[in-house]
């Protein structure tokens, strides 16, 4: 069973520097959470042009529900917390849940 936090961040005023923090500060942080067993991010592009896409999306996998909230209340889970507001300026929504997989039959 995976456990799964989606983060979805909102346009930063500015870009270019919400990149580079990411990637040299935030993904650092992120990455030295206890439990972590997969990290993936990706820049959507909406489906429909009438509604606005997030900037990135993060998805952090986790054993279990347990092994989520353990690692956020570890030194780099509130390390990584504390982080956010000094790069995500266009806003930042989490959402966990555990993940099902459908099969495909074909």
């Amino acid at each position: 069973m995976v456990h799964r936090l989606v983060v979805s961040y909102g346009q930063p005023e500015d870009p270019a520097a919400f990149d580079a923090h990411y990637r040299d500060t935030h993904v650092p942080l992120t990455v030295q959470m206890p439990g972590l067993v997969r990290f993936t991010t990706g820049s959507p592009q909406a489906l429909d042009p009438r509604q606005p896409a997030p900037y990135l999306v993060a998805h952090l996998d986790f054993d279990s529900e347990q092994a989520m909230g353990a690692a956020f209340a570890s030194e780099a889970g509130r390390a990584g917390a504390a982080d956010l507001r000094n790069f995500a300026s266009g806003g930042v929504t989490m959402a966990h849940y555990e993940v099902n997989e459908v099969h495909v039959s074909r």
